[in-house]
């Protein structure tokens, strides 16, 4: 999909807003996932693409690196996409890129997957994450109905990064600050877990993730299936490298378990 940006709004210190458009978006059908994602395309420098764009006929130098982003709104009467973005200065790719964006500049994506959304069935609905989960942490609260029980967990740098959370859920929001030290993953171990079916989403970076992912499957024995678990990013590593310690580490889990 090829868009230009319509306008952008720095929504915290952190957190910048894209709001991008056009018709390329005319065929775009968004899915029913709280956790829809799309891919941004970034072309190597002195690269430009052709309209249409085939990525499996480009040769690899001239490959785009990719990021993904969770949507966070589609009108599809006025063919807007809307994309949040987490800034930390010059650091990354994404981050930097959003914060230099003009009306009018060029975005190229793909997509939409996706794979959660809070389930109808569930008792209560635990959601943990840091800012690069907020997107979707706040599409899934937004869809909840009157009185969903949910406990909400929000790891940002301070109280300056805290975002209104609509929703119709009897929701216990709690937000913990970098800041001052605060330990997400002893939030949710303290917690005390309501009776009944939970689903759990948690995502973010993968250090807590993974933390959680054993506290939550193994000592509470809540079923996969019942848990959407993953890291979005690691501290230290670039996307193309995290995908590929994902992918190893997800190849020696499985042998492990076979």
């Amino acid at each position: 999909m090829r868009a230009t940006v319509r306008r952008t709004e720095r929504l915290t210190p952190h957190l910048i807003r894209v709001v991008c458009g056009g018709d390329g978006f005319a065929a775009f059908t968004p899915n029913t996932c709280t956790d829809s994602y799309v891919k941004v395309l970034f072309a190597p420098d002195g690269v430009s693409y052709p309209d249409p764009l085939d990525l499996a006929d480009l040769p690899d130098e001239q490959r785009p690196r990719m990021r993904t982003y969770t949507v966070r709104g589609f009108d599809p009467e006025a063919h807007e996409l809307v994309l949040d973005f987490v800034h930390h200065g010059d650091r990354g790719l994404a981050g930097p890129w959003a914060a230099r964006l003009d009306v009018g500049d060029e975005v190229l994506l793909v997509g939409p997957g996706g794979g959660y959304a809070p389930s109808a069935e569930a008792d209560w609905h635990l959601l943990v994450g840091d800012e690069s989960a907020l997107p979707a942490i706040a599409n899934a609260l937004e869809a909840m109905p009157d009185g969903a029980d949910a406990r909400v967990f929000v790891l940002v740098e301070d109280e300056h990064d805290e975002l209104p959370l609509v929703t119709k859920a009897d929701a216990q929001v709690r937000w913990l600050h970098r800041s001052r030290g605060d330990d997400l993953v002893a939030a949710v171990r303290d917690l005390a877990f309501p009776t009944g079916d939970v689903h759990a989403f948690v995502h973010g970076e993968a250090g807590f993730v993974r933390d959680l992912r054993r506290y939550l499957l193994r000592e509470h024995g809540i079923e996969r299936d019942r848990a959407s678990i993953s890291g979005y990013w690691r501290r230290g590593a670039d996307d193309e490298t995290w995908r590929e310690e994902k992918a190893a580490e997800r190849a020696a889990e499985e042998r492990g378990n076979g």
